[in-house]
């Protein structure tokens, strides 16, 4: 049964990844790229949605800890990556559509015309109505976190300074319009080392996560899609750490 699949998503690892591991099996036909937003508009973004002494900090943590902490972590991410035998062959050019946001008039209206059966989402900013309601595809996301307990972002890093082994994993769920509250389709554990830290464990979401993904493809394909009933738990919502927070919890809870 042939399924017009998209791809929407940022430009990262994880997404060349969970290209080629989907494409191998069920071709994709679109890759519809937003662009990241950085500098002043995210940190505006920020200031008014968290204030200015949260975001300081946030800013702070990825200027400084960030930085050191990947400079450590480079053997470990290749261990990773071959553990999991990620496929990192470039995407193909000619599927690639770019645009400033997803939600945009313009990729709403491209989407619009594509009418795709299947969206897969991936490292995107948060999706618009308008856009989920543009079509009659089953939008479906991995979100590195085990929800509805750790919705936002970095849910493997927060499970892991607040001793939540039981929930520190990755969740492959529906798009709806709540952040990271659509119906659950598959979850897995990840299994933290000594050698992991901050940046590494996104890294071992992605090796859980993306086969289920492909599992989630395999049932919207065969018709066979079951997604789990929403528990109406809406859980809680992370942010990035401040440079205090991850501190705190590295020098008091050695957890990195």
């Amino acid at each position: 049964m042939n399924k017009k699949i998209v791809l929407l998503c940022s430009d990262c690892f994880s997404t060349t990844t969970l290209f080629n591991h989907i494409n191998e099996r069920f071709p994709v036909q679109q890759i519809i790229i937003e662009e990241p937003m950085r500098g002043m508009a995210l940190a505006k973004r920020r200031f008014k949605k968290l204030g200015f002494f949260r975001t300081t900090g946030q800013i702070l943590f990825s200027l400084i800890i960030v930085r050191f902490v990947r400079m450590t972590a480079g053997k470990r991410i290749k261990e990773i990556i071959a553990h999991y035998k990620f496929n990192e062959s470039a995407l193909p050019r000619d599927k690639i559509k770019r645009f400033v946001s997803a939600n945009d008039d313009e990729c709403i209206g491209f989407l619009r015309e594509l009418q795709p059966d299947i969206v897969l989402v991936n490292g995107t900013r948060i999706l618009s109505k308008k856009l989920l309601s543009s079509t009659n595809a089953v939008f479906i996301n991995m979100h590195t976190g085990i929800t509805p307990q750790y919705r936002g972002v970095h849910g493997g890093y927060w499970a892991v300074v607040n001793n939540d082994p039981d929930k520190c994993g990755v969740t492959i769920h529906l798009v709806d319009k709540g952040i990271d509250t659509g119906a659950v389709l598959y979850q897995g554990l990840i299994q933290v080392t000594k050698k992991d830290n901050f940046v590494t464990y996104p890294y071992l979401q992605f090796g859980e996560g993306i086969p289920l993904v492909g599992k989630a493809v395999e049932d919207a394909v065969l018709g066979k899609l079951q997604p789990r009933v929403s528990p109406g738990e809406k859980g809680t919502l992370w942010y990035h750490p401040t440079i205090w927070q991850y501190l705190y919890h590295r020098i008091f809870k050695n957890k990195n």
